[in-house]
């Protein structure tokens, strides 16, 4: 008798690789000599990250560090939803990140359609903020991820539970 098989798709990331991420950002933007003396301040949030900078130009210079430094910590820059720029007291300028995780359900619906078009033997389900992929095939699980991953999706995927 076979069993089935499944695994999970969710949007999240590490976060102690970001607070390593942001640390790493700051310590080089303390070092670097055209940031050195903007006074930038880069705070991490429950769900979002504020940068406080100088000026557009510096927030520009200040953003590429950070994702840079996200980028080498395997973060996809997909999780950065970018705020307005605002202006601050005294020529500054404030820009709010905001932290996306998880699935949310029309997207969910987008991918189990997807599945299900693509794929007669194998079920989605939406459980929460996350799908769950099943199947009594191994490949065919194996092959609903090539195609998640080939897809553009706007949130980064992880395929997680995989048994």
């Amino acid at each position: 008798m076979a069993g089935t098989y499944s695994f999970d798709i969710v949007s999240d990331f590490d976060r102690q690789e970001l607070v390593n991420a942001i640390d790493q950002a700051k310590r080089e933007i303390g070092s670097r000599y055209d940031l050195k003396d903007t006074n930038t301040e880069i705070e991490l949030e429950a769900n979002s990250i504020t940068v406080k900078t100088d000026s557009e130009f510096t927030l520009e210079a200040v953003l590429g560090v950070l994702q840079t430094k996200a980028v080498k910590r395997q973060l996809s820059l997909k999780i950065f939803d970018y705020g307005k720029v605002e202006s601050a007291s005294g020529n500054r300028v404030i820009q709010e990140i905001t932290l996306k995780k998880g699935i949310d359900k029309d997207l969910a619906k987008k991918i189990s359609k997807l599945i299900r078009d693509s794929f007669k033997k194998v079920q989605a389900s939406i459980q929460g903020d996350a799908v769950r992929v099943s199947a009594k095939s191994k490949d065919e699980l194996q092959q609903v991820i090539q195609l998640l991953k080939s897809e553009d999706f706007p949130v980064a995927l992880q395929f997680t539970n995989y048994r």
